[in-house]
């Protein structure tokens, strides 16, 4: 029998043998049953997903960056995730970065074998000049693509943070890396079809991972997104409703405060403290950019 073939992820599931003889009420049952056990498995890595944003965040606040490494599927869910990033929170866009097998090209094609090759997965790494600076959370349903093998080992010899996703317990990536996240998702409702409960596993971990992280960094006040940067109709509509929110001034009020502030955060800084924007500015830069430390320190003074 092939390695391949032991995997959780690549056994038949037992409870949809009989899949293409359902109903299509009976069979979108199947499929939600099956997303309540990949919750399931998420849940059970509550403490390992925790202490990952706790490593995480300990790099980034001294200057690194978080990497995702993955393929197919995985690596679509890293790329996805990454690139969220900067338009809900303005990180900068190098802070977070999503890395592909195959390159960008792979996001909407299959590039035959890509996953299959080690060296890749350090070279892609070492042309984004990944140091030990950096946290690296290498992704792989099965646990066992080479390509991000190749990438949590190189990142491992640079002393780089590397954490390994899988849905495999005891996966050869749970071992190469200093961290894992395993929820074990057992086989899919499709037998192999791993886009399905792992890739909605490895999803919801991949949220936790980097909106935890930024909570933690100060990119969220209360449950408010207060980086935002107000780009379009959308977010200026979304940007005006924060301030309101915060400062108790109507909606209009906050969209001309806006104007003036620039931002969100000096906004409200602003307006809850009375001061001017190179003052509420100041103030902010002294807290590290932390809404709430900020409004802290004003109190305390």
């Amino acid at each position: 029998m092939s390695e391949l073939a032991q995997l959780a992820t690549e056994a038949r599931n037992p409870a949809t043998e009989n899949l293409d003889s359902l109903s299509t009420a009976d069979l979108v049952r199947a499929f939600h049953d099956a997303d309540r056990e990949a919750t399931a498995a998420v849940e059970r890595e509550l403490p390992q997903i925790a202490a990952a944003i706790d490593a995480i965040v300990e790099r980034l606040q001294a200057g690194g960056r978080l990497f995702y490494l993955g393929a197919g599927t995985s690596g679509r869910l890293g790329v996805l995730d990454a690139s969220e990033c900067p338009p809900t929170y303005n990180t900068p866009r190098e802070m977070v970065q999503g890395i592909i097998a195959g390159g960008d090209v792979a996001l909407r094609n299959s590039v035959e074998r890509a996953e299959d090759d080690e060296a890749q997965g350090r070279a892609d790494l070492s042309e984004r000049g990944l140091s030990n600076k950096d946290a690296l959370v290498g992704i792989a349903a099965s646990g066992r693509t080479p390509y991000v093998l190749g990438g949590i080992k190189y990142a491992r010899e640079l002393g780089a943070l590397t954490i390994g996703l899988s849905c495999v317990p005891g996966s050869k990536l749970a071992q190469a890396a200093e961290l894992e996240i395993t929820p074990a998702t057992g086989p899919e409702v499709v037998t192999g079809s791993t886009r399905m409960k792992a890739g909605t596993a490895t999803k919801l971990v991949l949220n936790m991972l980097s909106t935890g992280s930024l909570v933690r960094l100060g990119y969220v006040y209360g449950n408010l997104m207060v980086n935002v940067q107000p780009t379009n109709a959308k977010l200026r509509d979304r940007a005006a409703r924060i301030v309101a929110a915060v400062t108790g001034i109507d909606t209009a009020a906050a969209e001309t405060l806006l104007d003036r502030a620039g931002s969100v955060k000096t906004a409200i800084v602003m307006q809850k403290l009375g001061l001017d924007r190179a003052t509420a500015e100041a103030r902010l830069a002294a807290a590290e950019g932390r809404l709430r430390a900020a409004l802290a320190d004003a109190a305390q003074s």
